[in-house]
């Protein structure tokens, strides 16, 4: 299983219990905000990226107002600070893994010095580095990620993957409770409202950066990369981590 699929399984489980909403929240306004910014102004049936935002932060219970208030911020009404959409790259050198294990890390930050000394912070105390943009990235197609419930329509198990198949998707994973079906990102949208068409409950879509070769870890270099996913999860300008284990 892909480091991305692993990792979001257990994001999604955590935001369930996760008693910090407001932090969760911060981090979905500042994600609201750019997508009205760069990705086509703040009407969510226009702008493909901001509906996307949307959805996610409808799906964490998010309040209608503060997504009303992050969208007029988007569009500069409000004030406040210019939130920034950086992405940086890191590895994690371990034993069972000859080349470490590489991180692409997307931020959202209104202070790019603070997202790099934090980034840069966490990783030296977990024994990684920050790298130079470019380094790791050819080691991940970025791609369309929708997560499917397995719950949707009572569907039996052939049924469901067939209409999957069927939609054009590039990929899929089964895990625990759904499907991470993966597009073509030019394909993300059409393949979304073909699947919700067909009655499948759709948890969440997403462009993601997905690992073309994931390395297998031993179970000590396995709490390495979690302990470091945790560290950096708990930081309040990333948005996005993804990683080939």
């Amino acid at each position: 299983m892909s480091g991305h699929s692993k990792w979001a399984t257990t994001k999604r489980a955590k935001a369930v219990t996760d008693s910090k909403r407001s932090a969760l929240f911060t981090k979905l306004a500042n994600m609201i905000t750019v997508a009205v910014r760069t990705g086509g102004g703040g009407d969510p049936e226009m702008n493909f990226k901001l509906r996307l935002a949307v959805d996610k932060a409808r799906s964490a219970s998010m309040p209608k107002e503060n997504i009303e208030r992050s969208i007029k911020r988007g569009l500069g009404e409000g004030g406040g600070a210019s939130i920034e959409e950086e992405t940086y790259e890191g590895l994690l050198p371990l034993k069972s893994a000859s080349a470490g294990v590489a991180f692409i890390i997307e931020t959202l930050s209104d202070n790019k010095n603070r997202t790099v000394s934090g980034l840069r912070t966490i990783f030296t105390k977990h024994g990684g580095r920050l790298i130079n943009s470019g380094s790791v990235n050819y080691l991940f197609d970025q791609m369309g990620s929708i997560f499917v419930l397995k719950s949707s329509n009572q569907l039996a198990k052939d049924e469901l993957e067939l209409i999957i198949i069927d939609s054009g998707a590039e990929d899929y994973e089964e895990v625990e409770d759904g499907y991470f079906v993966y597009t073509k990102m030019v394909d993300l949208q059409n393949i979304k409202t073909t699947l919700e068409q067909a009655g499948l409950i759709i948890e969440s879509a997403e462009i993601i950066f997905r690992a073309k070769m994931p390395v297998e870890l031993s179970d000590e270099d396995q709490e390495k990369v979690e302990k470091l996913m945790d560290a950096l999860d708990e930081n309040g300008d990333v948005h996005e981590v993804f990683f080939n284990a």
